[in-house]
């Protein structure tokens, strides 16, 4: 498996255990639907979480946060739109990016709701 890939993966499991510790209740991890794709699906306080999970090993060259294009936002909220027609007993939608920094010590920064 390419570096980068094992990179997101650990980065996805650091995530699943920061959301876990932060009293989120995760609902899906890796959820897929056609060819949707959205790292973690979570709740708290009765708002639905869609959480894209950015991870680089150093932020020599920018930060993990960077990663999420205006693209990516538009993806995410299509694919959250299949989700609520699968699970229409949600009313309140957040998307969240959660960046992981690995070197010199872990790191995350979550961003909440975020805007287009």
């Amino acid at each position: 498996m390419a570096k980068h890939l094992k990179t997101g993966q650990f980065g996805e499991q650091l995530a699943y255990s920061f959301f876990t510790e932060c009293g989120y209740q995760i609902l899906n991890k890796g959820w897929r639907h056609g060819n949707w794709e959205v790292d973690l699906i979570a709740s708290k306080n009765n708002v639905l979480h869609i959480i894209e999970v950015k991870t680089k090993t150093k932020s020599d060259y920018g930060f993990p946060e960077d990663e999420v294009s205006f693209s990516k936002i538009n993806y995410l909220i299509s694919a959250a739109e299949i989700y609520l027609k699968l699970n229409p007993q949600w009313e309140r939608v957040q998307f969240d990016v959660l960046a992981i920094t690995l070197e010199p010590k872990v790191s995350y920064f979550l961003i909440e709701d975020v805007y287009l």
